[in-house]
């Protein structure tokens, strides 16, 4: 009989009721059966939260310190088992697979280092005799609601700064990737974390997410995931008069400019739209190339696009995963369908892939001929899908970039400096990649992006601060 994952609250295992997570790339394969929260439960797991957070906000910085530590160090020496969960779960490569589990462990690592470094400042006042101190506080309970396309990166990303700076936690990981999010709380619980402090609650969006977004109790909430879920929890933290935080979708543009070195813009490309099967925020498929080069890129890139080897997630050989569902496979050939009613010309791909075992395979789709005002220019399809849009220079390259609602990531290919450092100033994006993928980020510098794709402060590295912590200013009387 296959053993029943359950919620954590309050430090005891609990559930009886389980659901089954599938692997994309078979199926036929139930990677695990785990445990779908209850609104009560749920409503405990605040409670305990609650509960705890009096004591974890003022515990010792070393102790704070260990656990996360600790964490990190199981996770690295854990990156091989974690690595193949995480890609039976959600269909990344086993190489991409175990990249995540490893940068979790960064994440860990860094934040363990944070704790010994908070700081605040001591100023003179204005007024003779009176000291000025500045200092970071914790919130309180934090709601966090992860995706499934990082289903260990992005957890690891919310929790350990949470965490770090003296927050508890209420976290709801995504319905298709409960597993990875489970092991980290499992790690973190044997790592020595008092009772409470995380609380895990699986289950469906609507039950535990909303019973999350309804509690006056969750101090703020940090979310990742569609714009219309992101908008659903903005209206209900407002009106709660919570602090929130939204990372939402993308349009990623790519140029690339008649200077480019060719086998470099197409590797970035081909990177940049299909590895990890094209489920990625960062992604990037605008394709917005410049006229003298748009013939040969076009001819390489189909080249590389036709040649890529899909197929199981664990396999030696394979380069792209299997799409994460039946849902997502649907969404993704139905733009497929979509760019060629509206007159793009598919080049390659976008056909289902035969496979020994009975997965969502897909062969990513290029269509040229594309111009920004279609479908699938400018909605986010989340798969292994992208459009070469031809302009005349780089002034028009740029204006196509930044005529989105969308504003996560951006990139360029190019030899010229001169065109690099306007680029970087002026792209409506967070982020910004001079000659290399659109995706694929630091774990020690923020992230985030600009107009629909996100709001509040920066993810990651010391700007987590901005949102895990509360200001306070204090005044001192000298005698």
């Amino acid at each position: 009989m296959t053993q029943l994952h359950k919620n954590l609250i309050d430090g005891e295992w609990v559930g009886s009721d389980g659901v089954e997570n599938i692997n994309p790339s078979n199926i036929q394969e139930v990677v695990g059966v785990y445990a779908r929260a209850t609104a009560e439960e749920t409503k405990r797991a605040i409670a305990a939260a609650k509960a705890a957070f009096p004591a974890w906000s003022r515990s010792g910085i070393l102790e704070r310190h260990a656990i996360l530590s600790k964490t990190a160090q199981e996770i690295l020496a854990r990156k091989q088992e974690l690595g193949e969960l995480l890609s039976r779960e959600e269909g990344k490569t086993l190489p991409e697979g175990i990249g995540e589990v490893t940068r979790a462990a960064q994440i860990f690592d860094f934040f363990a280092g944070e704790v010994l470094r908070l700081a605040g400042e001591v100023l003179p006042s204005v007024r003779p005799g009176v000291g000025v101190e500045i200092t970071r506080e914790p919130i309180g309970v934090i709601g966090i609601i992860t995706p499934w396309n990082f289903p260990i990166a992005i957890p690891a990303w919310k929790m350990a700064p949470a965490l770090a700076y003296g927050n508890t936690v209420v976290i709801k990981p995504a319905d298709l990737v409960p597993g990875s999010t489970w092991a980290i709380v499992d790690i973190l619980v044997r790592a020595g974390l008092p009772k409470g402090v995380v609380n895990l609650v699986m289950g469906k969006g609507s039950v535990v997410g909303q019973t999350m977004l309804d509690s006056k109790d969750v101090n703020a909430v940090s979310f990742t995931g569609s714009v219309g879920t992101g908008k659903r929890v903005a209206a209900a933290s407002i009106e709660v008069g919570r602090k929130f935080q939204l990372e939402m979708g993308g349009k990623n543009p790519t140029i690339v400019l008649d200077d480019a070195d060719l086998k470099v813009a197409v590797e970035t490309v081909a990177q940049s739209a299909f590895f990890s099967t094209g489920q990625r925020c960062t992604a990037s498929s605008r394709v917005i190339v410049t006229e003298g080069i748009h013939d040969a890129f076009v001819d390489a890139l189909c080249e590389r696009t036709k040649n890529l080897r899909v197929g199981d997630a664990l396999a030696k050989d394979t380069e792209i995963g299997p799409v994460v569902d039946p849902s997502q496979l649907k969404q993704d050939m139905d733009y497929i369908d979509i760019g060629r009613s509206e007159g793009a010309e598919l080049r390659a791909g976008g056909n289902r892939v035969n496979a020994p075992t009975e997965g969502h395979f897909l062969q990513p789709a290029l269509f040229v001929g594309a111009t920004n005002s279609m479908r699938i220019a400018r909605e986010e399809i989340f798969g292994p899908v992208a459009a070469v849009i031809k302009v005349k220079d780089y002034e028009e390259a740029l204006a196509t970039a930044n005529d989105t609602e969308f504003g996560l990531s951006a990139g360029i290919v190019t030899t010229s400096l001169k065109y690099a450092t306007h680029f970087k100033r002026n792209a409506e994006a967070g982020m910004v990649m001079v000659n290399v993928p659109t995706a694929g980020v630091d774990f020690h510098v923020p992230f985030g992006g600009r107009k629909g794709s996100s709001y509040g402060p920066r993810e990651q590295g010391k700007y987590a601060a901005e949102f895990f912590t509360v200001v306070k200013t204090a005044y001192t009387a000298a005698g």
